[in-house]
C-alpha cells in the first residue's frame, strides 16, 4: 500500500505550475478586455489542475505496466516501483479526469461556450492517450505537440473565451508563450530520461532529435516564449516587465546546455514551472498597470 506521501509524490506537484500559468495568463487577457470573471477563472483552474494530476497518474500507470519506469533517473513512480497496484493508480487517474469533466461542465454552463464540450473531451482523451492505449502518441514523439496545444493554446484561449466571449492579441501571445515554456519543461524531462526511453523504444521528440539538438530546442523554446512579449510592447509598454524574468530563465537554460549528469536536470522541471507562473503573473501585472495608469 502506497503511503499518502507517496501518492502526493506520484501526483508530481512540481508540474502543477504548468496548469496554473495558462489560467492566470488567460484571465489576464480577459481582464485586458475588462471581462474578468473570478468564478469562471476558478473553475478553469480546477479543470487544469485536475487534468494535470490525472495525466500524471495516467502516465505513471501506463509507463509502469509497460516497464518504461523500471530503470529511471527521476522521482518515485507508484506503479513502476511497486508502491501501488496498477489498478489503484489507474482509478486515481480516472477519478481526476471525472472531476475535471464536472468542473468543465459547470464552466460551460456558466459561460454558454457550448463548443468547449468537445474540446474538453478531447483534452481528457489526449491526457490518457499520451502514454495510454495501444498506440500512445507520447511514444511517437508527439507529446510536445499536444502539450503545446493543450497547455498553451487550449488552456489560455479557453480561459479567456469562457470569461470574455472573445479573444485579443494578449490571449494569443500568452497562449504561445506559456505553451512553449510548458513544452520546454517536457523537453527537459525527456532529455533527463533519454537513455532509458531509447532503451525501451519510447521515441520522444528528445530521442528523435538526439541529446545535443534536444538541448538546443529547449533553449529556443524558452527564448521564443520571452521574445513574443515584444509584440505587445507597442500597445502596452508595461509588458517589458515580463523580461525581468530573463535572468531567472538563464538558470534552467544553462543547466540544460552544460550539465551531463542527468540527475542534475531534475531541478530544471521545477524551475520551468516557476518560470511559467512568473511569466503569467508579470503578464497580469502589466495588464493591470496599463489599466490603472
Amino acid at each position: 500500500m502506497a503511503t499518502p506521501a507517496q501518492w502526493i509524490e506520484g501526483a508530481r506537484l512540481r508540474t502543477l505550475p504548468m496548469a496554473l500559468a495558462p489560467v492566470v495568463a488567460g484571465s489576464a487577457a480577459a481582464q485586458a478586455l475588462h471581462s474578468f470573471e473570478p468564478v469562471r477563472a476558478l473553475l478553469a483552474l480546477l479543470v487544469a489542475l485536475l487534468l494535470q494530476v490525472g495525466v500524471n497518474y495516467a502516465n505513471d500507470y501506463s509507463d509502469g505496466i509497460r516497464g518504461t519506469d523500471d530503470d529511471r533517473v527521476g522521482p518515485l513512480r507508484l506503479t513502476g516501483s511497486g508502491a501501488a497496484a496498477p489498478g489503484r493508480v489507474k482509478a486515481a487517474a480516472l477519478l481526476c479526469f471525472g472531476l475535471a469533466a464536472l468542473a468543465g461542465a459547470l464552466l460551460v454552463v456558466l459561460s454558454r461556450q457550448w463548443w468547449f464540450v468537445p474540446v474538453g473531451l478531447s483534452a481528457v482523451l489526449a491526457a490518457w492517450g499520451y502514454t495510454g492505449g495501444r498506440s500512445p502518441y507520447g511514444y511517437r514523439g508527439l507529446g510536445d505537440v499536444f502539450v503545446f496545444v493543450y497547455f498553451g493554446l487550449v488552456a489560455v484561449l479557453g480561459t479567456t473565451l469562457t470569461q470574455a466571449g472573445t479573444l485579443n492579441l494578449e490571449a494569443l501571445v500568452a497562449s504561445l508563450s506559456t505553451g512553449l515554456i510548458a513544452t520546454a519543461l517536457l523537453m527537459a524531462n525527456n532529455i533527463r530520461d533519454l537513455p532509458g526511453d531509447r532503451e525501451v523504444g519510447k521515441r520522444t521528440l528528445a530521442v528523435r532529435l538526439g541529446d545535443p539538438l534536444a538541448r538546443v530546442v529547449f533553449t529556443a523554446e524558452i527564448a521564443v516564449a520571452f521574445a513574443l512579449v515584444l509584440f505587445l510592447v507597442p500597445h502596452n509598454p508595461w509588458m517589458l516587465l515580463v523580461l525581468l524574468l530573463l535572468p531567472a530563465a538563464w538558470a534552467p537554460v544553462a543547466t540544460v546546455l552544460r550539465v551531463q549528469d542527468r540527475r542534475r536536470l531534475i531541478p530544471v522541471l521545477r524551475q520551468c514551472g516557476v518560470l511559467n507562473v512568473g511569466w503569467a503573473v508579470l503578464f497580469l501585472l502589466a495588464v493591470l498597470l496599463r489599466q490603472w495608469a
